[in-house]
């Protein structure tokens, strides 16, 4: 008898625990966790050549190189090579402006040039900009405008022409054209986030084989240029475009207008391996020999 109730009890209990199920549909029959299902292969004529035809190079994966133009000689061996793009990745490139767009630039006041202007005050007015990694080596001055530039300025530049040159020196100005390299480039470009890395200022190094003719060149007034034929540089261009030269020993901003940084030195008024803490407002000069030594020298 105990059995009997027994079994009736779980009886029940199962028939209730049935009855409080969801019904059975077709929308929560699963299979079994150990379900197995064996991949189905279609053994049809038309599906056993994968989409790659009946025979050839396609199905049999014979397909000739990249390039290959059937036994000829290629065409890329009997057109001749343009040299214009010869090296391309590793030439020297000098984003432009114009003097009209400099001259807008002082108009505005985007350009103080009651101090000398280089490619640093030019890169501050954020209306111009200049990718190092892209080989951009600094600023190209154009001659548009140079009929209407009338601002007495102190310019360094990277590259220019003799036009350019003309129009600066026509309005009392100076023009000196400087190479850089691009980790003085890098620190010319923002010198506030250079300062923040605490790094010491980088000393400038001479120009390349290519360039250093450029930039000793007294007509394109070069910074390696000696000084007494820079002034008979200035007179015979003056000749040539016939305008009178300014005099600039009676000149009120004669300092200005003649400063000029040394060969190694990048900012005007900071010497090369200084580090520059703006957290203190000061400047860490070093004192070691072999640090100064190093510092004061080209190589």
């Amino acid at each position: 008898d105990d059995l009997l109730k027994m079994a009736s009890k779980v009886t029940e209990r199962a028939l209730n625990l049935i009855k409080s199920m969801p019904r059975v549909a077709l929308d929560n029959i699963k299979d079994l966790p150990t379900t197995l299902y064996k991949k189905r292969h279609n053994r049809s004529r038309a599906h056993k050549k994968r989409g790659k035809g009946n025979k050839g190079q396609g199905p049999r994966g014979t397909w000739d190189p990249l390039g290959y133009e059937g036994g000829q000689r290629p065409l890329i061996g009997v057109v001749p090579s343009e040299k214009y793009y010869g090296q391309y990745a590793i030439r020297r490139q000098y984003p432009p402006i114009s003097l009209l767009e400099l001259q807008r630039l002082i108009d505005l006041r985007r350009v103080d040039i009651t101090r000398p202007v280089d490619i640093t005050s030019i890169c501050n007015s954020n209306l111009y900009k200049f990718e190092v990694a892209k080989n951009h080596f600094g600023v190209n001055l154009t001659e548009e405008g140079c009929d209407i530039f009338a601002a007495k300025i102190n310019l360094e530049i990277q590259w220019t022409t003799e036009l350019v040159i003309a129009a600066v020196e026509k309005a009392g100005g100076t023009i000196t054209t400087r190479y850089y390299d691009p980790q003085c480039l890098a620190a010319l470009f923002n010198p506030l986030d250079y300062f923040k890395k605490g790094l010491p200022i980088p000393k400038c190094k001479l120009p390349p084989q290519d360039a250093l003719a450029f930039y000793s060149n007294p007509e394109f007034r070069g910074y390696l240029a000696d000084p007494e034929k820079i002034l008979l540089a200035r007179e015979k261009l003056a000749q040539k475009y016939g305008y009178k030269l300014p005099d600039l020993s009676s000149d009120p901003v004669k300092d200005m207008l003649l400063m000029r940084k040394d060969p190694l030195q990048i900012f005007y008024g900071l010497e090369p391996g200084w580090i520059v803490n703006l957290r203190d407002r000061c400047v860490l000069k070093p004192k070691d020999e072999d640090y100064l030594r190093y510092y004061n020298t080209v190589y």
